[in-house]
């Protein structure tokens, strides 16, 4: 996977995409509809559940084709079945990629080091159900015989950002007698506000590790701990009642007091923004029971199976991919605004910075090569309509060009008169108006003074995706969850990048462990920082009580 391949840049599709784009860049979108009027009808996908309309793109049948030959020429389907056959496309850490696996049903065979590794998968999601089913129906009870009410996540980065999104996105399914809370921050406000109100008896402590040592998780862990064995009359047996650990590392779950009986593994080809779906998920399994934790789990496999065998034309995550391609290295747009018009997903753009962020944010070849195109776009969002009285400004009438999807749902969870209906008006009316926008002639037939005129033209032209689905379910989430993810591999591919190595975050963590000691220490230290950072330390130092 690591053999030189030929530059991007120099490949036929994207020499003839440079030159399409000089041909069609200038061309709008009132100017595609108008000559094409089924193309809205036309260019529509639906598979897995989910329907696709990208016709709102700057794109013409041209553009896909085109799109579709660099996805070729950059061996996307080669790499597609590298990854689900468990080839170790992680070449950084010579590490197979897996996900997949997670999903898989039970006579599935993936072989990973010559072991087929479906029955251990299954063997561990047996077992978080049989903890979720005795935590849910009062069978397991605290050290002093109360029974479980509250449950506290303590993880960061992977293992906080997919189970606080899939907590809130599927909150209509949870038991409302159970409270469940996530801690991620090493900040301490965040650990006090998440017990402020809460009974140490009647408290679960999950600890999501995978080797038992990151420095904010263990910290937060530590200090929950304490504050267990506190309310708890500081027998240190309790701790096995109220914690249990997601971890690989037996040795230091025993030390820190985890009967490693209720130790839920995972193994070295899950990464953590891919995690979701594994042990790591075990504080969702609490809240929504095993039944929809696994109907999750097959939204994801559908969709992944989805991707694996559609042909590029019909293929939603690699049509979703090549379209930011197409974006980011033609027309230099550097975001992606991702716009859920449903509540319960408030946090399913949080939950997508990392997975396309920490993906897809390199700066080199897989052959270690600097690349000399971007990529990586920044995602971000916020949920509809909220967005539309905060930033929908710039993207309307703004100088950057900013591709968005839309996300929505035909059945509301909570139906309440005309909310539902005056929720999705407001998604068609949006893309929509990014589109086709305002003349000025339209502006002035309104009666507007040619003063104010200029101020209330939309130049639309302004790129959209409409993701449509029938109602937010736990296998709908699964999907959705694949189709992002997907969509990430496929810039991948085509970047030549290695978008499951997160090698970016380690410096700071580095730096971060050497400066500890300089801040805590009695006595005046030799620091052999930047002459910045050494007068930051110090004037900390001087300052804190």
């Amino acid at each position: 996977m690591t053999s030189v391949k030929p530059s991007l840049r120099s490949l036929p599709a994207w020499k003839a995409l440079e030159a399409h784009y000089a041909k069609v860049r200038e061309l709008h979108l009132r100017q595609l509809f108008a000559d094409d009027p089924k193309r809205g009808e036309r260019l529509a996908l639906e598979a897995a559940g989910l329907y696709l309309d990208y016709s709102k793109n700057r794109v013409t049948d041209e553009t896909l084709k085109l799109l579709r030959q660099l996805a070729e020429e950059c061996g996307l389907r080669t790499r597609i079945d590298a990854m689900f056959s468990g080839e170790k496309i992680n070449v950084t850490e010579n590490r197979a990629v897996l996900h997949v696996a997670l999903r898989a049903p039970k006579e599935a065979s993936i072989v990973v080091d010559g072991e087929n590794v479906v029955p251990q998968v299954h063997a561990v999601l047996d077992k978080m159900a049989a903890f979720a089913d005795r935590v849910r129906g009062g069978d397991w009870k605290g050290h002093t015989g109360k029974r479980i009410r509250n449950v506290i996540n303590i993880g960061i980065g992977g293992s906080d950002l997919g189970p606080v999104m899939a907590y809130e996105a599927l909150k209509h399914y949870t038991h409302r007698w159970m409270t469940l809370r996530f801690v991620s921050n090493v900040d301490g406000t965040d650990f006090a506000e998440a017990v402020q109100d809460l009974d140490p008896a009647e408290t679960l402590f999950i600890i999501s590790s995978k080797t038992f040592t990151t420095l904010e998780t263990m910290t937060n862990a530590h200090t929950a701990r304490d504050w267990s064995l506190a309310g708890l009359g500081g027998d240190a047996g309790a701790v096995a009642k109220h914690f249990v650990a997601v971890s690989t590392n037996a040795e230091k779950v025993s030390e820190f007091g985890i009967d490693t009986a209720n130790m839920f593994g995972f193994w070295d080809w899950v990464g953590g923004r891919y995690s979701m779906d594994s042990a790591i998920g075990l504080s969702t399994m609490l809240a929504i029971g095993h039944e929809n934790f696994r109907a999750m789990l097959t939204g994801f496999h559908e969709m992944d199976e989805h991707f694996r065998t559609a042909p590029f034309e019909q293929n939603l995550p690699a049509l979703l991919g090549l379209l930011t391609v197409w974006y980011t290295n033609f027309f230099g747009s550097e975001t992606v605004a991702i716009l859920p018009y449903e509540q319960y997903l408030k946090r399913f753009p949080a939950y997508l910075q990392q997975l396309t962020m920490e993906s897809n944010g390199k700066h080199v070849t897989l052959a270690g090569t600097k690349v000399d195109y971007s990529t990586g776009p920044i995602y971000w969002g916020e949920p509809g309509t909220n967005g539309q009285h905060s930033f929908y400004q710039l993207i309307h009438q703004g100088t950057r060009l900013i591709p968005a999807d839309f996300i929505a749902f035909v059945e509301t969870l909570n139906p309440l008169g005309r909310h539902h209906d005056m929720l999705l008006a407001n998604v068609f009316a949006q893309t929509e108006a990014l589109a086709f926008g305002k003349t000025f002639e339209q502006v002035k037939a309104e009666g507007t003074p040619d003063w104010l005129a200029p101020h209330r033209v939309f130049e639309g032209n302004r790129p959209s995706n409409t993701i449509l689905a029938d109602r937010l379910t736990p296998q709908i989430l699964g999907k959705l969850v694949a189709l992002y993810e997907h969509s990430v591999f496929t810039q991948g591919a085509i970047w030549n990048i290695d978008s499951f190595d997160q090698w970016g975050v380690e410096l700071g963590k580095v730096l971060a462990q050497r400066i500890i000691p300089e801040l805590e220490s009695k006595t005046e230290l030799e620091l052999r920082h930047d002459s910045s950072t050494n007068s930051l330390i110090q004037r900390y130092r001087k300052l804190k009580k």
